[in-house]
């Protein structure tokens, strides 16, 4: 009974793994085997084992770390709950989002006064809101990724022959090793963005998020494809450059939180600079353009590199979806008499700003 399944998957492997697609003419898997040097596909599946580890060590940073720094700035880690109310519960959780029942029925069925009852539902919603604490330790925990990431991305990759001359990610390829400090880097970056697609289901809801969750599924998408097919030295400087704005836009983030205005404004308007250089600058007129462009007039193509430009091609129709927002903010925030920057319009809550009493 198992054997026509088994047969099928074997086929439909055999299919899938097509050398023909996945590397160019001339190159077969066989190339690749018993060569430790070399990426290979199993490996794909370690980041997501550490992306659970990592998320491990997150919730341990936000309890030992995050959280005791937030305290001592001054943050609040949650507003305290209002009176429990079965009947009231019962309704606000039945109650869709920004829906608020009528008051004068549940009036009279809990014997409350319809202003009591207002002030329970308000009390109760703001309780459900992410609060600054919240907002600060997971801006903390991706800064302190993200400087970690593009720190490290510029010692690995500062030697490097094709970090200087974009060119030799195509010469001799695909017969490219991998140094085992390239190795950590691949892997700590797919470790990243597996725990991110992970954590968002759970982390603070905010208005771009099936923008982000397909920026991640894109990434993760990207990075795997460039390891199967060894474009790895390509995938290392689309990596680098995407590192190091999100450096200054969760700094901008958790100075904001911790109602340090003066830095956090000096960061994003830092952020804003170098979104503009590195994904509207570098992303396409260097890396875009040598994909596309460079690559042909040295290799010929193959269809995992139209994937991969595909791919590279929607990383970049999103920077410019996000672009917009970012240097509306930087516009107004520019232009604001007291210089605070309202909000983050690339990434703030759907719900709104958390409570009044923990703003600065």
């Amino acid at each position: 009974m198992l054997q026509p399944i088994v047969r099928c998957f074997q086929e439909f492997s055999a299919r899938f793994w097509d050398h023909t697609f996945w590397l160019p003419q001339g190159t077969t898997w066989a190339d690749f085997e018993n060569r430790p040097d070399f990426a290979q596909t199993h490996q794909l599946s370690i980041p997501v084992i550490c992306a659970l580890i990592a998320l491990l060590g997150r919730v341990l940073l936000q309890c030992f770390v995050f959280q005791p720094l937030g305290r001592w700035i001054g943050l609040k880690d949650r507003l305290p709950r209002p009176q429990h109310h079965e009947g009231l519960e019962a309704v606000y959780q039945a109650s869709k989002p920004k829906k608020m029942p009528s008051t004068s029925t549940l009036s009279e069925l809990v014997g409350w006064s319809e202003t009591d009852i207002l002030q329970w539902f308000l009390e109760r919603a703001k309780y459900d809101k992410p609060t600054r604490m919240d907002k600060f330790c997971e801006s903390a925990w991706k800064s302190l990724v993200y400087v970690s990431l593009y720190g490290y991305g510029s010692y690995v990759l500062w030697d490097k022959p094709w970090f200087w001359n974009i060119l030799e990610c195509w010469h001799q390829y695909p017969h490219h090793s991998i140094s085992n400090g390239i190795w950590m880097y691949y892997m700590a970056e797919m470790t990243y963005y597996w725990s991110l697609l992970i954590s968002q289901f759970f982390d603070i809801k905010r208005s771009d998020f099936w923008e982000m969750f397909v920026h991640h599924i894109a990434t993760i998408l990207l990075l795997s494809l460039s390891w199967v097919c060894n474009f790895v030295r390509i995938g290392t400087l689309v990596m680098w450059v995407h590192d190091l704005s999100d450096v200054f836009l969760e700094s901008a983030k958790m100075f904001r939180y911790a109602g340090r205005e003066a830095i956090a404004h000096f960061c994003f308007y830092c952020f804003a600079l170098s979104w503009m250089i590195t994904r509207l600058g570098l992303l396409p007129t260097w890396i875009l353009y040598s994909v596309v462009i460079e690559y042909v007039q040295i290799l010929p193509i193959f269809g995992a590199h139209q994937v991969f430009s595909a791919l590279l091609s929607c990383l970049l129709v999103l920077h410019l979806f996000w672009a917009y927002y970012i240097f509306k903010v930087a516009y107004l925030a520019f232009f604001n008499p007291d210089g605070v920057i309202e909000k983050d319009l690339r990434s703030d809550t759907e719900s709104g700003d958390d409570e009044d009493s923990d703003s600065p």
